[in-house]
């Protein structure tokens, strides 16, 4: 996880939708820790109770979402969701098989099997131009 969080970041652009899908344990926190890490950033943290954490550097920000306690996209919205999509931020989304009527058409979708000691195998799509460019150039 910590090798795909920083070549990711190596690609990342203001506004981009990172969808990550995986059950408990599967690395996504981490993935989203070494991102951030990747781009100035440090204590990245999962935000399951709060819904929403914002890291900053001089340069990006990122929204961290866990839609882990969220029943469905209605309740994403009724926490301000459509407010971030504007901000130019980077927005990476745990749990976003518990909002898929909430993810834009554009996005980057990282699949993550496996959990604690077990290895990993991890998919990744890309919705969009932007998206298939990213995928194009990973290299892990």
């Amino acid at each position: 996880m910590r090798a795909l969080g920083e070549a990711l970041a190596k690609a990342a652009f203001p506004g981009e939708f990172i969808a990550l899908f995986g059950g408990l344990g599967a690395g996504k926190t981490t993935l989203v820790r070494h991102f951030a890490a990747a781009l100035g950033m440090d204590a990245a943290a999962s935000p399951t109770f709060t819904i929403v954490r914002r890291y900053a550097s001089d340069l990006v920000s990122i929204d961290h979402f866990d839609c882990y306690r969220l029943a469905d996209a209605d309740e994403l919205y009724a926490v301000g969701f459509e407010d971030h999509l504007d901000t130019g931020s980077i927005i990476i989304m745990e749990w976003s098989e518990n909002v898929l009527d909430a993810l834009p058409p554009e996005r980057l979708e990282v699949h993550i099997e496996g959990s604690g000691e077990e290895p990993r195998s991890v998919d990744i799509e890309a919705f969009g131009a932007a998206y298939e460019s990213i995928l194009e150039g990973l290299s892990l």
